[in-house]
């Protein structure tokens, strides 16, 4: 019994998968931006060490951003009765340390995503185009849909509202 207790909590209630177009044209841009600096240094060279060393420097990190961009969104982001996690496995953070979850229009989070409060400081770990998290706040979405970005928001809140008694999810398939 208590075995298919743990399937029940670990099946996934929803999903966000990154859009394939939205992947291409993220990393794209970044590979292009990097490729550009890294161009404007080889070829036209500012005045001053520093400043072919920072331009060098923000190139490079474009362009390794662009590498884990392509990296992270291959994996989608799952959400179950106990946690939010990716298709790998890394958990992001469990369902019962989630305070809230925020949609508003002023709300610091990515494009097409939310912010949830925990209860806890976190620490910190970035999967560009996917998701964030500082502290107690973690942004998902980014590279997203933004309809499916709503339904894991809108899931996400009501399972907390039935952790805090609020509403009834039981018989609800």
């Amino acid at each position: 019994m208590a075995e298919h207790e743990n399937d029940e909590h670990s099946e996934v209630i929803a999903g966000l998968v990154p859009s394939a177009p939205r992947r291409f044209f993220g990393v794209a841009v970044l590979y292009a931006l990097g490729g550009l600096l890294l161009y404007l240094v080889l070829v036209q060279p500012p005045e001053g060490l520093h400043l072919i060393f920072l331009l060098g420097l923000i190139g490079a990190a474009c362009i390794y951003g662009g590498y884990r961009m392509w990296d992270v969104t291959g994996e989608m982001i799952e959400l179950t009765m106990d946690e939010l996690r990716t298709s790998d496995g890394r958990v992001i953070c469990r369902i019962d340390d989630v305070e809230k979850v925020d949609r508003g229009f002023f709300a610091f989070k990515p494009s097409n995503g939310f912010l949830m409060k925990l209860k806890q400081p976190h620490p910190k770990a970035w999967a560009p185009g996917l998701w964030w998290r500082v502290g107690k706040r973690v942004g998902v979405g980014g590279l997203t849909s933004g309809a499916q970005g709503k339904v894991m928001a809108d899931t996400l809140a009501a399972l907390i509202a039935h952790r805090q008694g609020l509403i009834d999810l039981d018989g609800i398939n």
